[in-house]
């Protein structure tokens, strides 16, 4: 894998009437572009996803980290409980933030994916469900797709969910939404990690994952293009 030369650049988003930060990187020659939504109480800068971005990168996807929640809502304890688990919020977001990537020259003619963590899963699940010919892939890492049960049957695209073999009721939560969806997906367990992938190898494991499943999923105009 190629050493990346540039690093993320810092991008600002109006989403529904707020601003939101989120980081951009774009490798030379990429073949698609991966959106990430975090879980509650993380944000843009959390470690594990930016390793899975770098990961992505290396292997020539680009990615965007997005904060879906604005500072002020994030700091106001008593407001952003709620709005973490806003899903449909959240989700509404993500669409925004995916409209703005088509938009954008470097990303726009990119395939569009989503790596979902904990109820960020959640949200990138019910964004591609409200827009099934726009998303070539979804990856969710310790997700909790049982918060949006009602759209799982309208995702479309190909979907891999990442859960630890520590994280039992986890497993239970992916076991049963991959039994209501109708697409493509796949449940891989990664052996010893727990909820948070910290034990050594884990998030190496959701990265190969990832990105195997991202990139054996691109479109085919895609793969001709480059």
């Amino acid at each position: 894998m190629a050493k990346l030369m540039t690093r993320p650049a810092p991008v600002r988003i109006a989403a529904g009437g707020v601003e939101l930060k989120g980081d951009l990187q774009v490798p030379p020659g990429a073949r698609g572009v991966v959106l990430f939504a975090h879980g509650s109480g993380s944000s843009r800068l959390s470690p594990r996803n930016r390793f899975v971005a770098e990961a992505l990168n290396l292997r020539g996807l680009g990615t965007l980290l997005i904060d879906l929640l604005t500072p002020s809502e994030d700091a106001d304890e008593a407001a952003s409980r709620g709005l973490r688990f806003d899903i449909p919020l959240l989700a509404r977001r993500l669409e925004a933030v995916s409209d703005w990537l088509k938009r954008r020259p470097e990303t726009r003619r990119l395939p569009l994916g989503y790596f979902g963590a904990s109820t960020g899963a959640a949200a990138a699940l019910t964004a591609a469900a409200g827009r099934p010919g726009d998303i070539f892939a979804v990856v969710s890492r310790g997700g909790r797709p049982d918060l949006a049960l009602e759209h799982l049957a309208r995702v479309k695209a190909p979907t891999l969910l990442i859960v630890g073999e520590g994280d039992p009721e986890v497993i239970g939560m992916n076991e049963a939404a991959a039994s209501l969806m109708k697409s493509e997906r796949r449940l891989e367990i990664v052996p010893e990690a727990t909820h948070l992938f910290e034990e050594p190898g884990a998030l190496e494991s959701v990265a190969r994952l990832a990105g195997d499943w991202f990139l054996s999923r691109l479109p085919a105009e895609s793969l001709r293009r480059t």
